[in-house]
């Protein structure tokens, strides 16, 4: 092996041996851990932070789903696939005529000198057994059910040729869709099948190492900006701030002219965006920190305030510093917003849309959210979909458990959920890009 060679050393690999074997230990010792509820809510319990020698590492096996087997609906729905054999789904938009795009991607590879050294080559190993690293599809695939059997009978690659695309919004006759590096769009015509324009960029997005790479993208009501959810470079700016730059942070965008600002910051990372008909607010949903404990930080949900900053990295859930991050910002850390809603620690929640039709009783308003699953707790936590009620735009109560059954009898990973969307007759869609299926769920009476 060249000594300029990018793999591992033997003695790397060595290395690699020595600390895998803790990782899954790695929460012994500290607190008891809190019952998952504990970490949802308005007002979730937040423990004292706890850092052991080595990062908690325990990713669930991926197996599948075998032999027929799905997600467990909750009681009075039932699920079925509206499409499977999909390579990563990750992200849905549901086009004015019904037609479904899918965007199957994953992470773009990471430029040389960005790999994150030992610690990021052993982070890959995990995700890699966690099925997140494979090469990207690269594309946005239409699936159309045109009899309105709940099964997509026509599949075409829709647009092709794209850099790891997340997010997409149809304005007028223009599809914007955010790559890993850029937001895009493509001239569309209602029943289009595929595109073969070539897309044109609008503007650029920080990429680089990409440490979090999805981009989500929404459009404002009236079309005239775009919004787009970015995610840092880091856990806790540890790459350094100057790799911070337009990151953390949802970026508004003007689609005429390609300008951007900053819309809110400090959000570590923001990925599913809807808009709250009730409020007129804009909603996301963020990945907080790891490495503190099993119990901290809980992901969450929260209304977006323009200008508003909202702690990332020197502090969490409002002004609860983060003694790691060096030097502190106590200024900066006095204007902190906490967050609406605690979506629980770990839990990976990715989807976030608000559900406004009316197929399912009593869910109009509410806020659905793909819970993409732990990967760095000691007991799993999340790995379902959920639904949580909003009043007077706010959200109310406990989560209801929508889809579980993710995770096997043996702790394995049969799916996990991600991107959510409403079908034209009203029920939701469910990406799941472990499982490869688009997920239809419905009141089990229709």
């Amino acid at each position: 092996m060249s000594r300029h060679s990018s793999a591992p050393s033997r003695a790397a690999l060595l290395a690699a041996v020595a600390l895998t074997l803790p990782l899954g230990l790695a929460a012994c010792g500290g607190p008891a851990p809190l019952p998952p509820e504990a970490t949802y809510g308005p007002n979730p319990t937040l423990v004292e932070p706890h850092g052991g020698l080595f990062p908690t590492v325990k990713i669930a096996d991926v197996v599948g789903w075998r032999d027929g087997a799905m997600p467990t609906p909750a009681a009075g729905l039932r699920v079925q696939p509206f499409a499977s054999g999909l390579d990563h789904p990750r992200w849905l938009y549901t086009l004015p005529n019904g037609d479904v795009l899918v965007a199957e991607s994953t992470a773009p590879p990471k430029p040389e000198g960005k790999k994150g050294g030992l610690k990021g080559w052993i982070q890959g190993l995990f995700m890699k057994k966690a099925g997140a690293v494979r090469p990207s599809a690269d594309r946005l695939t239409l699936l159309r059910d045109a009899d309105g059997d709940g099964l997509a009978e026509t599949r075409t690659a829709f647009l092709t040729g794209l850099v790891s695309p997340i997010g997409m919004a149809l304005v007028g006759d223009q599809l914007y869709v955010a790559n890993a590096d850029a937001v895009v769009a493509v001239p569309y015509q209602t029943g289009q099948t595929q595109i073969a324009a070539t897309p044109r960029k609008v503007a650029d997005l920080p990429a680089g190492r990409n440490h979090h790479w999805t981009k989500s993208l929404v459009a404002s009501p009236d079309g005239s900006r775009l919004y787009v959810g970015v995610g840092s470079n880091s856990n806790i700016g540890e790459n350094g701030l100057d790799e911070e730059v337009e990151r953390a942070a949802v970026l508004e965008i003007d689609p005429a002219t390609g300008a951007s600002r900053v819309y809110a910051s400090g959000l570590r990372n923001p990925v599913g965006m809807a808009w709250n008909a009730t409020s007129g607010m804009l909603w996301v949903s963020v990945n907080e920190r790891d490495e503190i404990g099993d119990d901290l930080v809980p992901d969450y949900m929260t209304s977006v305030r323009p200008g508003g900053f909202y702690g990332w990295p020197w502090s969490y859930y409002g002004n609860h510093v983060d003694e790691r991050v060096k030097p502190a910002n106590p200024a900066i850390v006095a204007r902190a917003i906490r967050p609406d809603y605690a979506l629980g620690a770990h839990t990976a929640s990715l989807g976030l849309g608000f559900y406004e039709a009316d197929l399912m009783p009593g869910w109009r308003g509410s806020a659905v959210i793909g819970q993409h699953g732990s990967w760095n707790r000691s007991r799993p936590n999340g790995y379902r979909v959920i639904r949580i009620a909003f009043a007077d735009g706010k959200p109310t109560g406990m989560p209801q458990e929508v889809l579980t059954g993710f995770l096997d009898g043996e702790g394995r990973a049969q799916g996990r959920p991600v991107g959510v969307a409403t079908d034209a007759r009203g029920a939701l869609l469910v990406a799941d890009d472990v499982g490869n299926v688009v997920w239809r769920v419905s009141p089990s009476a229709s």
